[in-house]
């Protein structure tokens, strides 16, 4: 059978895809930009039928398809990292969440740690060879693919064909419903004043010729525009957003001095605007890998002069970093912030950077803390911490002793809350 006619055979409605899901199977669900929301709106449709079902994902943007009071409670999530659509059901108990690196996920579903039932994944159409893309999100969905007893895809025309290691043919899939929706975007908003004086202070710890992890949000943004008199730049990151696309179009960012992947940016996930999704679609600058391959210590440590800019919920006295909860709420999860720390610090000129407001949003809290809060979890080790910068500086903290490590961080703490921070820092001893 051509792969034309095995298509036409497996085109199906929603409802008929995952009729054939049980109670207590567990299914692996794409997340981010990616997410098939008609599909999982479908199975949160039978969820009184399939009541014990488990839904492994890593990101779900937008709500919670679960959460509506038909499928509430019946329908549990298995989350290796958590946003808000899920952040509620972990906090009340109705969900699980996995600590783990981002770069572990794929090899966790092939070793079986979760058996796999179906896989419910997002692509593009299939090309003249009948190869579908998974597009804006790569991640784990290969792994899943080859994991799962039953493969089910939306076939989204919205979806872009993102080049690398991102394919899966017809022959792979069980199921197919064609339905056309639009990828979730996730809009910047315009730099605070904090965000780019955080920017300009990463600026000049950034080389001629590096290679850039960027993650997303303000700080990510304020940085590109500041970057303009740096030429061949390059990226190497698990994520990529609208900073990066227009870094690339500014010639900021070429590649042309990578070690690896030489004038590509290198991904495992895209996420922004649908000005972005248009511009992945079929560029040859991007190549889009799974996660042990774009997170992988080894690989990305390859790059020479890799600069590693992660962000942090708060940041103690000793350097520990917590960026996956607050107090014990979790808030996210691990991701890939270990991963690109410590390939950072094995590139040959790489630095590895933890990047935060000083305060909360709102003021009232230092986010530069004594004593992390009870509960909250140490994602990034105080072995592991270089550079930690604020809107008022930079602390380097590589190699350096616990006394100096505080006396560094405090004096990149918001002036108003230094006064209690060194009171509470010499009753630990620590000046």
């Amino acid at each position: 059978m051509d792969w034309r006619s095995a298509y036409r055979s497996r085109l199906c409605t929603p409802e008929q895809a995952v009729a054939p899901l049980r109670p207590s199977d567990r299914v692996y669900m794409g997340g981010n930009a990616a997410t098939p929301r008609i599909l999982a709106g479908a199975l949160a449709a039978r969820a009184e039928e399939v009541e014990g079902l488990e839904v492994a994902h890593v990101l779900l943007l937008g709500e919670d398809p679960f959460a509506a009071a038909k499928a509430r409670g019946l329908v549990r999530h298995l989350a290796f990292f958590v946003g808000p659509a899920d952040r509620a059901a972990v906090a009340e108990g109705r969900a699980d969440y996995v600590p783990c690196h981002l770069s572990e996920i794929p090899d966790i579903l092939r070793a079986g740690r979760y058996p796999l039932d179906a896989a419910l994944l997002m692509v593009s159409p299939p090309d003249a060879h009948g190869f579908m893309s998974l597009g804006v999100e790569v991640l784990a969905s290969l792994a899943a693919v080859e994991s799962a007893r039953r493969v089910i895809v939306q076939v989204n025309p919205r979806m872009p064909r993102v080049h690398g290691n991102t394919f899966i043919h017809v022959d792979q899939v069980h199921a197919v419903v064609e339905a056309e929706e639009e990828l979730a975007e996730l809009d910047p908003d315009l730099p605070t004043e904090v965000e780019r004086r955080i920017a300009e202070h990463l600026v000049p710890l950034i080389p001629e010729g590096a290679t850039l992890q960027l993650g997303i949000g303000g700080v990510p943004d304020a940085v590109v525009p500041l970057l303009q008199g740096h030429r061949e730049l390059g990226v190497h990151s698990e994520m990529i957003s609208d900073g990066v696309m227009r870094a690339v179009d500014m010639g900021i960012a070429t590649g042309a001095r990578k070690s690896i992947h030489r004038m590509k940016v290198v991904t495992t996930f895209v996420l922004g605007s649908r000005a972005l999704y248009d511009w992945v679609d079929r560029n040859p600058r991007i190549e889009a890998h799974p996660a042990d391959y774009t997170n992988d210590i080894l690989v990305a440590a390859r790059n020479e002069r890799l600069i590693a800019i992660n962000s942090a919920i708060s940041v103690d006295l000793t350097g520990q970093v917590n960026a996956d909860s607050i107090g014990s709420r979790i808030y996210s999860g691990v991701g890939g912030q270990v991963d690109f720390v410590r390939a950072a610090e094995r590139s040959p000129g790489g630095r590895p950077i933890i990047a935060l407001p000083s305060t909360s949003r709102d003021g009232r809290f230092s986010r530069i803390v004594c004593s992390l809060a009870e509960g909250a979890g140490v994602v990034t080790s105080r072995a592991d911490v270089h550079t930690v910068v604020t809107e008022w500086g930079v602390a380097e903290l590589w190699g350096v002793p616990l006394r100096r490590r505080a006396e560094a961080l405090l004096r990149i703490a918001h002036p108003r809350f230094v006064p209690e921070l060194e009171a509470r820092a010499r009753e630990r001893g620590l000046l």
